[in-house]
């Protein structure tokens, strides 16, 4: 007798937005044991070919669009179901809406829609005052500003290790977290944001710690994507029209030569993950 036809499982795919290694992607992969998902949704990690080495400036979040742009590019010809763009820039994510049919999620501004289910106002909590610029720059883009009550950095921490994470940092960085929290809660902040997907292992302590949600943004986009997928909703043609002409094998010959030109130009990542 012929063997029964198995049903493939639905795919999502999760663009991590630096060119790390497997150990790097790896890390970011672990985010999925802090939310409960159904089971229904196989989810993919893929790094991206070139990216910026940091992202504090327009300049950076240029690069990181390019990269994740192109690495979600063919998401839908490969049959993945949905999108989640991993970065709380949300990077990528409008383009790839003009051209896919099928959901893309930003952890950026899905948490600060979240947060706001929860509590009237939210704070930020970032690794570094370098961030501190960023997110009131994503919270005015985002027309949130009146709703974000405090955006804090862990002061004294060292710059994002983009590849580690907070892997060996935890006694270290956690206090200085708690204390971030604390200082937006003090400004009126009744929920708190991780301001990173790279702070995702910090999450459940400070949940633990601190007197308000605390939302975490890379489990909650993959929860998010579930749910787009099971309800049969992707993003308005209204809202997101299509390009007239497409360009993709443009758009892959220049992150094709870009990924070249870091092999012989090679940038100081924090972005590879320590092996060991």
């Amino acid at each position: 007798m012929p063997k029964p036809r198995t049903q493939s499982k639905t795919k999502a795919l999760v663009i991590v937005p630096f060119p790390l290694d497997e150990a790097g992607v790896a890390l970011r992969r672990e985010q999925l044991k802090a939310v409960q998902l159904s089971g229904d949704v196989e989810f993919e990690f893929r790094p991206v070919k070139a990216s910026c080495t940091s992202y504090l400036s327009d300049y950076d979040w240029w690069l990181m669009d390019g990269g994740c742009f192109e690495a979600g590019l063919s998401a839908q010809d490969e049959g993945f179901a949905a999108v989640v763009v991993d970065t709380m820039a949300d990077s990528g994510v409008g383009a790839l809406r003009s051209v896919l049919d099928i959901p893309v999620i930003g952890p950026g501004l899905a948490a600060q829609h979240y947060a706001l289910m929860l509590g009237a106002r939210f704070g930020m909590l970032t690794m570094n005052p370098g961030g501190v610029h960023n997110h009131w720059t994503w919270v005015a883009q985002r027309q949130l500003t009146p709703f974000c009550a405090a955006v804090e950095a862990a002061v004294g921490s060292k710059p994002t290790d983009v590849g580690a994470l907070l892997t060996g940092k935890e006694e270290e960085m956690f206090p200085l977290l708690k204390e971030a929290g604390q200082r937006a809660i003090d400004k009126g902040a009744e929920v708190l944001i991780l301001g990173s997907t790279t702070m995702h292992q910090s999450g459940e302590w400070l949940a633990a710690n601190l007197p308000v949600p605390v939302v975490n943004p890379g489990p909650l986009s993959y929860k998010m994507a579930e749910a787009a997928i099971a309800l049969g909703h992707r993003h308005s043609r209204k809202g997101h029209p299509p390009p007239k002409v497409r360009k993709d094998g443009m758009i892959r010959a220049m992150l094709d030569a870009a990924a070249e030109w870091e092999k012989t130009n090679p940038a100081p990542y924090a972005g590879k993950a320590k092996k060991g």
